[in-house]
């Protein structure tokens, strides 16, 4: 995709463009050729065969720097990679602290160097070439000329004929180079091009479902079976996962970093389809619903939520693009979201802009913007499925029970599910998964989680302790 960004927008505009300026070189040769003839057949083959030198060498370096272009788009992205640690605040504290920035610097000078000395060589291999068959060229020309002289000075044409056919001679070399150098242009623009066929012919899966309603809505979400491996991983990400939740219930996630939680849901809003299984939602199959009304009913904030550099109100709008602009259900939603009383403190309120990008952005707090990102999931006042994935990792422990307490109450007939690794939090879950390598271990309500004394009830006693 790199590679076709980089080329897309002004390779097929050049296409057209010297195909255009061929034909009409083409025609202009056709007419210099033909008065050449009536000099010498010997004229109209020096003028072909003088450019072809030129030509070739061209062509044939052109094709060098495209699998250069090709070869180095893993080093490009990683110098931009690097410059973006370097440049963008967000990276600023811990690149200062860790005393990152020369490591970092030095790495992009080193990229810099290999790409600027793969440059020069290349371009002192073509200049030299270029020089050598250009040499020829001119002196294949200039001999023409000498020639046409010396028959004028024998006599043999008029010095109204030498005029004219130096002059014909002279245009004819200008449009045949003209017309060779739009031909080795199409061919490198074509090379350029291949880029972008390649990335247009990748095949992707599309969602193809059409329903926007299930036959039992009662039934809420089923995963049955349901199996997930990530392209060329190891090991799949989840194993056999089978849970239902009701309507009107919340469900608890559990599990250690890398455990399958959030990939869980990203299945459930059809960000990846599962390789092994199926999930259901109100008794339909995720691959018989049409995407947009899916995530329509799902409120989702993930813990690597974007922070975007936009209004306030935008960045909670955010969550329902059809409501992106209206200031009302801002207002509601960051009153649900708990954001609106540091709103209401800001110098513009919800038209304050966020993030250092742009001239007078204010920026937040970790706490403020978790904050908005939940308010940014509750933009959607129809979504009968609410996710929180690690919500309030950053907030105080009375403004994570807080938040809980309302998302229990705001989602009273909603489906819930809550991931997070405070154990006060997921106690208040109708029913609690404990996932270990992408398999559930164990599955029911906190207390008989705790009977079972399990691996649930060694983290829950393991945490518990830290508070005492």
């Amino acid at each position: 995709m790199t590679r076709a960004r980089r080329e897309a927008s002004s390779r097929p505009l050049s296409l057209v463009r010297r195909s255009f300026g061929l034909v009409q070189n083409a025609l202009s040769l056709l007419l210099y050729g033909g008065l050449l003839l009536r000099l010498s057949p010997w004229a109209v083959a020096v003028l072909g065969l003088a450019a072809l030198p030129v030509f070739l060498a061209e062509t044939r370096f052109s094709e060098d720097a495209f699998r250069l272009f090709r070869w180095r788009a893993p080093e490009t992205r990683q110098q931009t990679y690097l410059e973006t640690l370097l440049a963008r605040e967000d990276h600023a504290k811990e690149v200062t602290l860790f005393r990152l920035g020369p490591l970092f610097l030095a790495r992009y000078r080193a990229i810099f160097a290999k790409l600027f000395g793969e440059d020069r060589a290349l371009t002192l291999r073509r200049g030299a070439w270029g020089f050598g068959l250009g040499l020829l060229s001119t002196l294949a020309f200039y001999g023409a000329y000498a020639w046409i002289i010396v028959r004028t000075a024998l006599r043999q044409i008029t010095l109204g004929d030498m005029t004219m056919y130096l002059l014909v001679f002279k245009q004819g070399q200008a449009a045949l180079s003209a017309m060779l150098a739009a031909i080795g242009g199409m061919y490198e623009d074509n090379l350029y091009l291949s880029n972008l066929y390649e990335y247009l012919e990748h095949e992707s899966t599309q969602p193809s479902g059409k329903r926007s309603e299930g036959p039992n809505p009662a039934d809420g979400i089923r995963f049955e079976d349901v199996s997930f491996a990530y392209p060329g991983a190891p090991a799949p990400a989840l194993k056999n996962v089978t849970l239902h939740i009701p309507r009107g219930s919340k469900l608890a996630l559990v599990g250690e970093n890398g455990a399958g939680k959030t990939t869980l849901i990203k299945l459930l809003t059809r960000l990846y389809t599962p390789t092994g299984g199926r999930i259901l939602l109100d008794g339909l199959d995720l691959d018989e619903w049409n995407p947009d009304t899916l995530r329509g009913r799902i409120g989702v904030i993930f813990q690597d939520f974007i922070r975007y550099q936009l209004l306030v109100g935008e960045n909670i709008g955010a969550g329902d693009v059809d409501a992106f602009e209206d200031e009302a259900r801002w207002r509601r939603a960051a009153v649900k979201g708990m954001a609106d009383p540091f709103i209401e403190r800001l110098p513009e309120k919800y038209a304050t802009q966020l993030g250092r990008w742009f001239k007078g952005g204010q920026e937040l707090s970790v706490g403020q913007w978790q904050k908005v990102a939940l308010s940014r999931a509750f933009m959607r006042e129809g979504a009968d499925i609410l996710v929180l994935d690690e919500p309030t990792s950053a907030m105080d422990a009375a403004a994570e029970a807080e938040v809980f307490q309302r998302f229990r109450s705001l989602s009273e007939n909603r489906m819930g599910i809550v991931i997070s690794h405070r154990f006060s939090t997921v106690r208040m879950a109708d029913e609690i998964v404990v996932l270990v390598d992408g398999a559930v271990t164990e599955q029911g309500t906190h207390e008989a989680l705790m009977a079972l004394d399990g691996r649930y009830a060694r983290l829950f006693n393991l945490q518990a302790e830290g508070y005492r």
